[in-house]
């Protein structure tokens, strides 16, 4: 097996191929993109190269979206007014200021959220379209280094706030619509033994790699940034760009050994604008023709977004609402990390074995009922989230690896971006969910940790609708089927 891209063959010799749209139902159930890579061997270099993407972009996540930058900085009282900081903790006005900035936060993501909604759907689309998926991969990852890089000219003081969740909107945004593209060649780089054991490797690596630039940064605070001067915040934009660099040094591998996949077969290339229309007319012939599928995206919209919300404000619950100090959050992120990598690389052999399905139940029913322990005890004092704040983590990255081989296995051949994209879709369309449920809890009571019940309930309903997704026979078929890789 050569690094060259191939185009799929055809699944029988009287079947020419996967032709343009309309797609009937039987050819939906005949053949898809993992069922015509059954045969072949997937070079380990371009599996790794695969999976060490999610390694590169993972401290955007975790040191700059959840644990360091926005909960120990962004969110704190360097951003207060100082005659309000002076006040300090306890004080109500105190308190009220850190809610406000915390919510100032879920507004941005919120933003972001609609804005990918609107942009990642027809930039999948016209990658696939034209056989350009690294291409839209490399520079929105570019463009997420650049806004990282930005943030170190976010000094601590309240007239830079709105830089600073505008910079963070903007690099959600980039890392999103990269990972449409990322989230498409993973039928490129698996069969249908091994999707769910390929996935988990990428989200796996990813929370590993978390923990590596955690304990950096809990290194350099051990020893106080070996004498670098602290004010205006100068540490936590070090950071950022720190992030920045690993993720160039890393991020690379994917754009050089995985090959590019071929334009999609009978798709028509059309304007931007014009997009949209096709988007529209993908979502019906979804809805009639792979109707497993069109109700698993409705689901997993509203599921994956409780996912994000844990990770995205779960480091804030912790300093805010529970009273860690900086190396508490920054050690528990560690911890976090750590259960969320192993748990998800386990989770994709228990992927293959019984199915995605079946992971994603499991995991959404654990993150619910950790979710309203933190919730009811959050005046018990910090073990209560030491322990039910880690189990939420053992499960949000077992459902996150699960979502993407469900999708992958019920995926028609030569459309992978295309559905793929409605993914994004239809996952940013419902992002607005848990930063939403978020501001507005803590505006209308007045204290952070209400924030958690807002993120439940999103996780909840995300539940309830994954009861009502069946698999189609022909993905549980393709589960057991033996592996060439």
């Amino acid at each position: 097996m050569t690094d060259q891209p191939q185009s799929p063959e055809p699944a029988k010799p009287t079947r020419p191929g996967v032709v343009a749209p309309p797609i009937s139902t039987a050819e939906l159930r005949a053949v898809t993109g993992l069922e015509l890579q059954a045969e072949r061997t997937v070079p380990k270099r371009q599996v790794w190269s695969w999976a060490l993407w999610d390694w590169a972009t993972q401290p955007f996540n975790s040191v700059i979206l959840t644990f360091v930058f926005t909960a120990l900085y962004l969110t704190s009282d360097w951003f207060l007014d100082p005659e309000v900081a002076a006040l300090g903790e306890g004080d109500p006005a105190y308190e009220r200021g850190l809610a406000d900035l915390a919510s100032g936060l879920g507004w941005a993501i919120t933003i972001a959220g609609v804005l990918i909604a609107v942009l990642a759907p027809v930039l999948g689309q016209r990658a696939d379209a034209a056989g350009r998926r690294k291409l839209w991969l490399g520079g929105a990852t570019a463009a997420l280094v650049a806004s990282m890089l930005a943030l170190f000219f976010v000094q601590g003081s309240p007239s830079y706030f709105v830089l600073g969740i505008s910079l963070i909107a903007a690099g959600t945004v980039f890392s999103e619509i990269a990972g449409v593209n990322y989230n498409a060649m993973l039928v490129q780089v698996s069969t249908p033994a091994t999707v769910g054991k390929v996935s988990g490797l990428g989200w796996g690596l990813g929370y590993l790699g978390g923990i590596v630039a955690l304990v950096l940064v809990v290194i350099a605070t051990t020893f106080d940034w070996w004498g670098m001067p602290t004010e205006d915040g100068l540490v936590y934009r070090v950071i950022a760009v720190g992030c920045a660099i690993w993720t160039l040094v890393f991020a690379w591998p994917v754009l050089v050994y995985v090959p590019e996949a071929p334009p999609a077969p009978g798709r028509e290339r059309v304007g931007f604008f014009r997009s949209y229309a096709v988007l529209v007319q993908d979502i019906v012939r979804l809805w009639r023709d792979s109707r497993p599928t069109f109700w698993f995206l409705l689901a997993s919209a509203v599921f994956r977004d409780g996912l994000a919300g844990v990770f995205a404000f779960g480091a804030v619950i912790a300093a805010v609402a529970f009273h860690f100090t900086s190396n508490e959050v920054m050690i528990f992120g560690i911890a976090a990390n750590l259960l969320a990598g192993v748990s998800t690389i386990v989770a994709g052999r228990f992927d293959d074995r019984f199915g995605p399905r079946a992971v994603i139940l499991t995991a959404l029913s654990g993150l619910v009922g950790a979710g309203l322990i933190v919730f009811f005890l959050h005046d018990a004092g910090k073990l209560p989230f030491w322990i039910f704040g880690l189990v939420l983590t053992l499960f949000v990255g077992p459902a996150q690896a699960a979502s993407r081989s469900f999708l992958a296995r019920v995926t028609p051949a030569g459309r992978e971006s295309e559905i793929f994209g409605l993914y994004a879709t239809t996952g940013r369309a419902a992002s607005f969910l848990s930063p939403l449920l978020w501001s507005m809890f803590i505006a209308i009571f007045g204290a952070t940790y209400w924030g958690v019940l807002g993120i439940v309930l999103v996780l909840a309903a995300g539940l309830v609708l994954m009861l009502f997704v069946r698999v189609p026979q022909r993905a549980t078929d393709a589960a057991s089927a033996p592996s060439a890789a």
